[in-house]
């Protein structure tokens, strides 16, 4: 099934339940000849589910922040350097008012981060740019918070966004640090420089120590385990935003469709990550996550085989 009839097919099931359990009240006031009382009984158990599936989804989950760690080990962390803490965080989705914003800045700050990385799309509203730069400003971390920009900031531009702010915006440019004696090279692209990313990886050569991509997408994972990237974050997802059991993200909006919609996986020697994001779509779409819920990620590296 494809991610338009998936989500086509959930959304014509609600409707359809919510319309037939209006077509039983209403029988039962012009005093109709009711359903049978098992058939009853199940239409109003499964209308009520549904309508406390849509009240969790847009009220309560979309503020349940997780906070997810993954373990990894690597001859390229030198056995000195103990373990290296990367945070990361993707699609903040900013309005006027703060959401997650506050409180994904106080719990990330409570990991004690060596590095903070952040995987675009900022704002979805300009008058959303107070709170994205608020996060920003308010993010700690030992050796630097590294961003990229994504499809959503071509949409909504954020002038300024950076300015001002100790968070360092990458595209097409690397930042090599030495985090307590491991070489760690940060490399960013903005989504619109994903064409030149092979030009850049010859021209910067190999590190010898650990690379890490940033990109909005998860487009560069092939090109990306073939250039030897150790790890790989991205987002655009959303994870779907909403999830059934069993099946997973209704729609990605992604390339690789459903390939990569959330979480870790390993392409060759790289490993990808794609983060379900702080926030949630704008425009028109309801602010609802369901079965998806806004994330942290976590990434503790160490030295190992």
């Amino acid at each position: 099934m494809s991610e338009l009839a998936a989500a086509v097919a959930f959304i014509a099931a609600v409707v359809l339940l919510f319309y037939l359990e209006a077509r039983q009240l209403v029988q039962g006031w012009r005093g109709a000849r009711p359903l049978p009382r098992p058939l009853s009984l199940l239409l109003h158990a499964a209308a009520a589910l549904a309508a406390a599936c849509v009240l969790y989804g847009s009220l309560w989950e979309p503020s349940w922040i997780e906070v997810r760690t993954v373990r990894i080990a690597s001859p390229r962390v030198a056995a000195g350097s103990g373990t290296i803490r990367i945070v990361h965080i993707s699609d903040l989705h900013s309005e006027a008012r703060a959401g997650n914003e506050p409180r994904a800045a106080a719990l990330i700050n409570g990991l004690q981060p060596d590095l903070v990385m952040v995987t675009g799309d900022y704002l979805n509203t300009q008058a959303g740019l107070p709170t994205a730069r608020r996060l920003l400003q308010d993010l700690r971390s030992r050796y630097g918070v590294f961003c990229v920009t994504g499809n959503y900031d071509l949409l909504v531009p954020a002038p300024g966004l950076f300015s001002g702010l100790a968070a360092e915006h990458l595209d097409r440019r690397a930042a090599v640090l030495d985090v307590r004696g491991t070489k760690v090279r940060v490399i960013g692209l903005d989504l619109r420089s994903a064409p030149h990313f092979k030009r850049l990886m010859a021209a910067l050569g190999p590190s010898g120590g650990y690379d890490v991509l940033l990109h909005h997408t998860s487009d560069l994972a092939y090109e990306a385990a073939d250039s030897g990237i150790d790890l790989y974050l991205s987002g655009h997802t959303h994870g779907g935003q909403v999830r059934l059991p069993f099946y997973g993200a209704l729609v990605t909006l992604a390339t690789f469709g459903k390939r990569f919609e959330s979480g870790l996986y390993r392409v060759g020697s790289t490993i990808l990550y794609v983060n379900r994001g702080l926030g949630t779509e704008g425009g028109t779409a309801p602010r609802v996550r369901f079965l998806c819920r806004p994330e942290i990620t976590v990434f503790e590296l160490s030295a190992g085989p």
